[in-house]
Parts: C-alpha cells; structure tokens; sequence
C-alpha cells in the first residue's frame, strides 16, 4: 500500500485549489506515524532550494510574502533543522540563520491545521525557480562566483552601524542628518583603505553578492533607493521584482555598508514620511497612497546624487593624498583612481555574467507634488543623496 505521505502529497502538492490540500491535511492528521516523514521530506525540499540559488532569508521573504507569518515559521524550522547537519556554512549564512523566526509547536493548533498549512509550504518550495547563485549551497565546494571567508564584522562597520542607529534613533533631524552623513563617509573612506590595501597586497578577492529583500508596498521607490545606495558605494544592483529582491554584486567590505546604509535610509525615510503624511492629514487631505509614493520615489531620487556627491568628494580628498605621496591610511598604495577603475570594472564584469539578460526601465508614476516635495525635503535633511531613477531588473523583471 502507498505510504500515507505519498498519497498526501499526491492530493495536495501537485494539483491547485484548496480541495486538494484538505484531502492530504485529512490523511496526515489521521496518521499520527507519518509525522517524521513529513518533516523529513521538508528538509528535503528545503535542500532543493539551496540548489536553486536560494538562501535561507531569502525562503522565509517569499513565503511570507506569498502566504502568511506562520508558514514563514514552519519554513524556519525547517531550514535550521536542514542546516544542522551541516560542519561549515557558506558566507552570510550564519546571520541570516540567526535571524529567523522561531518554528511553531507541531501539530498546533491541531493536527489537521498544522498539515494543511505544512502542505501549502511544501506546495509553494516544490515550485520556487531556479535563481542566480550568490554562492555555493551548503555542503559544496566554492565555484564559479568566488566569495570571501565567513569573518567577524571589522570594527569600522561596527562604528558605522553605530552611528545609523543613532541616525534613526533621533528625533531631531539636524543630529540625524550628521550622523548619516559620517557614516557614509566612513564607508567611503572604508571602501578607498580596502582597495588600496588589495593593490598593495595584490589581493586575488574577487566580488561577490548578496541579496537584499525589496518589499512592498512602493517597491519600485525602494528599489531605486536600494540602486542608488549601492552605485554610490562602488556596487551594481539588479532588482527581480517578482520575486521581492534585489542583488547586489561587489566586493565584501562594500555589500556590508550597502545593507547597513539601505536599510537605516529606509527606516529613516519612513519615519519622515509618516510625519509628513500626518501633516497632510491634519489639513484635510485624504490622498494618502499617491502622496506616499511620490515622497518614496523623490527620496530615492534625491538621495541618489546627494550620495554620488558624497562619495566623490571622500575619493577626491582620498587621491589627493596619493599623489601626495602619503597613501590612504598610511599604506603608500599605488594612484587611487587606476584602482578604483579596476574593481569597477571587476564588479561591472561579475554582474554581466550573473544576469546576461537584465533591461534598464525608466520609471514613471510620482503623480503628487506635494509628496515629491516632501520626499525631497526628507532626502536633504538625511544628508544623502545619481541620475534619473532607472533600475536594472533580472529575468522575470518588468
């Protein structure tokens, strides 16, 4: 006779429609002896997905996304048990595993329950696509995009994490606007001493990538902030917006300060808007989704050159101490600017052979002057700031 989870899974995983699922729920929950098959077929599919390209927030992001908060905690029961087995874990793995949310009791709030909302799971991880690798899954040996070490956060990311917290944390906007203006500062500057110190070593690091959750609502505002966060610190991004994620293709030390400054610009450019929208309020006004889009979209637009300004000036400075004769830190490195162009077009390299297919789309749709206006108020007072919002988008991109 056909095991109980076979025949589960037949009803359920590969037919649509909720008819389908409640007859597989119906034969787990009577079955109490196939409870340790059906977690093991999960790790399964789990597994499945690291051979896809998929990291673990990247699993718990779209399952979230596409069906509730606690799939997404079934799905993260699932990748630590998965990943356990494990001696060594790929690069980045280790944080994002600690940022997972706690698995849910099994069999709660009762048997049938539990099995539906398993099954809907496994449905959805039985269909994930296969996407571009950010490294290699967990078990295999290093290949083809070459990533550095796991290591521990330097001190000066540390010192920058600092400072954007304060940024979010205050609530007067002259101390934020400081704040995140040393920070990003420092991560230029970060970006300048790692280079230098590559040519002097002659580093054989190659870029590598991460991957950064773009959700919405406004996702096309975010993704353009997210874009022009990581131009300014020597990155490429390419957004899947089907999916809910962007790329983002550089060399270590600049992936880290691209995720730190993107998502305090992020807290921050909220907390503004929410402010500002409550101001609209206050006055009669009702236009709330237009408004908030348009605050998004000219944030992200300002923030862009504000940000290309700021970098310029750092390496400006930077190669004035080069020619100097001083070095970047004291490293008496060769002339900053060949070597800024190499890791360049290092990055611009490595991105072309992850995504051969990407479009560049102009966007359109800020349609409220006073939210613009806002969006643009709030990006100069982050002291952040490039061209016109264009965004490079993967395959399945619109």
């Amino acid at each position: 006779m056909e095991p109980v989870t076979d025949q589960a899974f037949a009803a359920a995983l590969y037919s649509d429609g909720d008819a389908g699922l409640d007859t597989g729920a119906s034969l787990l929950a009577a079955d109490p002896t196939a409870d340790a098959e059906l977690f093991r077929r999960g790790e399964e599919f789990v597994r499945r997905a690291w051979e896809r390209g998929w990291q673990p927030s990247d699993v718990v992001r779209l399952v979230r996304r596409e069906l509730d908060e606690t799939a997404a905690c079934l799905a993260a029961g699932l990748i630590a048990s998965e990943t356990a087995r494990y001696e060594r874990l790929p690069p980045r793995w280790r944080s994002q595993l600690d940022g997972l949310p706690a698995a849910p009791p099994r069999n709660r709030p009762d048997r049938f329950s539990y099995a539906s909302a398993v099954l809907g799971l496994y449905r959805l991880l039985l269909r994930l696509p296969a996407i571009e690798p950010v490294g290699p899954p967990p078990g295999a040996p290093a290949h083809g995009l070459r990533l550095p070490p796991a290591h521990d956060e330097p001190r000066m990311l540390t010192r920058i994490r600092a400072l954007l917290a304060k940024a979010e944390a205050t609530g007067f906007p002259e101390e934020a606007e400081a704040l995140t203006t040393k920070a990003q500062e420092l991560m230029a500057r970060h970006s300048i001493d790692e280079a230098l110190l590559a040519a002097r070593t002659h580093s054989k690091e190659a870029p590598g990538a991460c991957r950064i959750g773009v959700d919405a609502p406004y996702e096309t505002a975010k993704a353009i902030l997210l874009d022009a966060v990581a131009a300014a610190n020597r990155c490429r991004a390419v957004w899947n917006s089907d999916l809910g994620f962007s790329t983002v293709v550089g060399f270590e030390a600049d992936l880290d300060a691209v995720e730190l400054l993107y998502t305090s610009l992020l807290v921050q450019g909220t907390v503004a808007m929410t402010k500002a929208e409550a101001g609209q309020r206050a006055g009669g006004r009702k236009r709330t989704k237009t408004f908030r889009q348009s605050f998004l979209m000219a944030y992200a637009q300002r923030l862009g050159s504000r940000l290309a300004a700021d970098t310029a000036r750092v390496t400006a400075a930077a190669e004035a101490e080069t020619e100097g004769g001083a070095g970047s830190a004291g490293y008496g490195a060769p002339h900053l600017l060949p070597v800024l162009a190499a890791r360049d077009m290092a990055v611009t390299d490595t991105a072309e052979r992850m995504f051969p297919e990407t479009t560049t789309t102009r966007v359109r749709g800020a349609t409220d002057l006073d939210g613009w206006t806002h969006g643009t108020a709030a990006a100069d007072r982050a002291r952040m700031g490039g061209n016109g919002p264009e965004l490079r988008g993967g395959r399945g991109n619109r």
